[in-house]
């Protein structure tokens, strides 16, 4: 009889122990203070525009907001159209006239805001004007548009494609053509040596076409990180308001460009992410039609997508 009431008492306190050492799942507090890292790779191309970028990298803006990016510069519009195709980037640094000639082809690119570009024309130093003229640029991008909306009122335009930015400046330099059109900071870079000179035109309606434009693939599975990614755009946005001299350092040193240029570039009054409305955006796929010849059925809102701006 002992020997059962002994045995019953351990029992009790061996059950006490137990219960008491342990501690339930919800009640042990968690020390994780890990933040969740999205991941995004962006093609630019060397342009003013990627001032704020550049900027928000440098500052760390994207690391602050959990955005690991990753920047990858092409000095060649066909290598970044390559690069986006195969998704080896997310998303890119381009205009309207290419989303829209890649949306009217099935490939499902839409602009998420607009940037802002400097656009010159570059002419050899001493250059004879003639009514017919030569000029190198792209063919289905924003050098092609500009120009005619620049030039065709005054000269006879014989179009050069010429994808390769260096390859274009050559034509010039070597007179195989009378002008060409660059983006900013490239533009004044060319004419540091003194064989260029740069002319200035403003866009009809005030607006460059340039873009940053994602994937659908990356649209639908990162999300997130585009969203952090305007995040941060317009962070360097705001610091360039207050500081514009900061775009020229920060070009100079991202671009690799020559320090001679840095207050001679022409700069854009920089602007958070936006888009343009829908009539400019129809001017847009208008001129695709009238002038590559092209019979698109693109409408406007098959461009855009309007979730990351404010």
């Amino acid at each position: 009889m002992k020997l059962n009431k002994i045995l019953a008492l351990c029992i009790c306190i061996s059950t006490l122990f137990v219960g008491c050492s342990s501690t339930p799942k919800e009640e042990v507090p968690s020390t994780s203070t890990e933040q969740v890292t999205h991941t995004l790779k962006v093609g630019v191309m060397p342009a003013v525009d990627t001032a704020p970028i550049y900027l928000a990298e440098e500052k760390g803006y994207f690391d602050e907001l959990g955005l690991d990016l990753e920047i990858i510069r092409f000095n060649n519009a066909q290598e970044r159209q390559t690069a986006l195709q195969t998704h080896t980037i997310d998303g890119a640094l381009t205009d309207l006239i290419a989303v829209a000639t890649n949306v009217d082809g099935g490939f499902d690119l839409k602009a998420t805001t607009l940037t802002d570009g400097v656009f010159p024309v570059l002419v050899r130093e001493g250059y004879k004007e003639t009514p017919d003229i030569k000029v190198a640029m792209m063919e289905v991008s924003v050098s092609n548009f500009l120009i005619d909306e620049w030039l065709s009122k005054d000269y006879n335009i014989e179009k050069i494609f010429i994808n390769d930015i260096p390859a274009r400046l050559e034509m010039i330099k070597s007179g195989k053509v009378d002008m060409g059109l660059f983006p900013e900071p490239m533009a004044t870079n060319a004419t540091a040596d003194g064989t260029l000179e740069k002319r200035i035109y403003t866009p009809e309606d005030g607006i460059c076409p340039n873009v940053m434009a994602f994937t659908s693939q990356a649209l639908e599975d990162k999300e997130e990180a585009i969203k952090l990614f305007h995040e941060g755009f317009n962070k360097g946005v705001t610091d360039l308001t207050t500081n514009p001299d900061e775009a020229r350092d920060i070009l100079i040193t991202s671009l690799e460009l020559n320090p001679a240029i840095r207050d001679t570039m022409i700069l854009p009054t920089y602007t958070s992410a936006h888009l343009p409305a829908t009539d400019y955006m129809q001017k847009i796929i208008d001129w695709v039609q009238e002038n590559l010849k092209q019979d698109i059925t693109v409408t406007p809102d098959m461009l855009v997508e309007g979730k990351f701006v404010q």
